[in-house]
This record gives C-alpha cells, structure tokens and sequence, in this order.
C-alpha cells in the first residue's frame, strides 16, 4: 500500500512538475500579435473587444470548472454511499420539492449569468462606434486586396511572403505578407470586407474580430489597437486549395508615422490597377 501511494505521488508530482512547465513555456514564448509555440491560452490582447473577450472567456471556464467539480462530487458521492455493498435497502423516495426546484432554478441563473455578458460583448463587437479610418478588404483568390477611401482611394494587394517550402523565412511562417495594412494606434478602424469569387473571412485573434467576406454583400468589423506593433492573422473560411496562403499583416504605428506612410503610399500604389497581383499575372501570361 505504501509503494501504492509513493508512486502515486511521484505521478502526481511529475504531472505538476509538467504542468508549471507548460505554463511558464507558453508565457515565454508569448508574442504580441501573432501564435507562438506551446501556447495554450489565447492570444495577447491588442484591443478593447479582445480584452471584454479575454473576460468572457474567463468568466465561462470558472462556471464550467465549478459544474464539472459538482457533478463530480455528485458521481463520487453516488458510488461511495449508494452501491449495493454500502446501501442494501435502497430508499424508495421518488420526489423531492426541494431538489427539483433547485435542479430547475440553477441552470436558469447559470444562463442568466452567461447570457448578460454575452450579449454585453456581442453589443460591443456589432455597434461600430464612429471610426477615425476606414479599409476596405477584399478577399480573392487567394490574397487580399487593400483600399483605404478616406485617404486617397488607393488600393493595394496583399500576398503572402513567406513560406519554408519556397523559400527561407526570416519573416514568420505563413503569416507575413509583402504589403501590410498600416493603422494608427489607438484610433478606431472601420473594416469593410466583400469577397470578389468566393467567401473569405477576415480575422486577427489579438484585435478579436473575425467576419466573412462575401461576393455581392458588404460586412464591416472594427478594433480599436492599443499597442504599436505588428499584429497576424489568416482568412478562417475554407477557400480553396491555398486557403492556407491568405494571411493578413497589420503594422500599428504612431499618428506621424501613418501620416508618413499614408503619402508614400499614395505615391507607391498610384498606379494600383497597373501594378496589382491580377494584372502582373495577366501579363506573364
């Protein structure tokens, strides 16, 4: 019994031992913005709607970790006292008033708890408030297109610029692009997504937006970035067979470093429609 209970022990030990382990691994490898190994929390936070989600999240795993406790204790006390060993006579009550209010009552509160901050979040991701600037992205395949119409109405495509099988990356795998999105921090952007063929869906976890990019119809996100830096995220809607290739690349910078981004990129991309990823292709052809 005794070497019964060393080893047990030692499980248990080495299973904490793994556990601080993971954890501190997922804290070091955290990086702003973008996966990192070992993760296994969500992303950082970037924006207001990601830190309400990061909460509500929060708030479910507390709740779901007190009912799996409960009925645990419930399934354990069930064994121990009701088994035919320890109760032979079984009793032969078949109601209880107070047991069927509660068992009614409870999981009514319990949804009430949930439903109050979900709504409160969906409220929060749904109501745009008034944006300072406006992008409009369009997702085709597979890459995305760029227009910024409050400055300028330039428009500019996005594609993928790293991938190991191709070439070596010095950029994050699968993530980086060669022409970014470029925002001011702590300004409200506006998102407009369409799709040009078939649906995208266009999502960065640390901003905590995610929306489809549909042909003929027009949907619109926002976030709000509250640290420069560059954020990633990937189309989460199956496209086709280089779905995987679609990434999206963020860069939040300063008020004047936008202001100096935003002229030259109205002279960069002055000649989009010449210059962007169709007509290239067209004309290789």
């Amino acid at each position: 019994m005794k070497l019964l209970k060393g080893q047990i022990g030692r499980h248990l030990l080495g299973l904490a031992i793994i556990g601080v382990v993971l954890v501190a691994s997922g804290t070091a490898f955290a990086e702003l913005g973008q996966p990192a190994p070992w993760e296994w929390k969500l992303q950082q936070s970037g924006s207001p709607v990601m830190d309400q989600i990061e909460s509500f999240h929060g708030w479910l795993l507390v709740i779901i970790t007190v009912i799996t406790l409960f009925v645990l204790g419930l399934l354990i006390t069930v064994m121990v006292k009701f088994n035919a060993r320890a109760n032979p006579v079984p009793s032969r009550t078949t109601h209880n008033t107070l047991i069927e209010v509660l068992w009614t009552l409870v999981p009514v509160l319990i949804l009430v708890s949930i439903a109050i901050p979900s709504f409160r979040l969906l409220f929060l991701q749904l109501d745009i408030p008034k944006s300072d600037l406006t992008i409009k992205a369009t997702g085709k395949q597979w890459y995305w297109t760029y227009t910024y119409p409050d400055n300028g109405k330039f428009e500019f495509d996005s594609l993928l610029a790293c991938d190991e099988t191709r070439q070596k990356c010095t950029q994050p795998r699968l993530l980086a692009v060669d022409n970014e999105i470029v925002v001011p921090v702590n300004k409200i952007i506006r998102v407009e997504t369409t799709g040009a063929d078939v649906i995208h869906s266009f999502a960065v976890p640390a901003f905590g937006i995610k929306i489809d990019a549909i042909p003929g119809r027009l949907n619109e996100t926002w976030f709000k970035a509250e640290k420069t830096g560059v954020y990633y995220g990937q189309c989460s809607e199956l496209c086709g067979k280089d779905h995987a290739y679609m990434p999206i690349e963020v860069r939040v910078v300063t008020d004047q470093e936008f202001a100096t981004w935003i002229e030259a990129a109205k002279k960069k991309y002055a000649s989009a429609k010449d210059n962007s990823y169709a007509s290239r292709a067209g004309a290789a052809e």
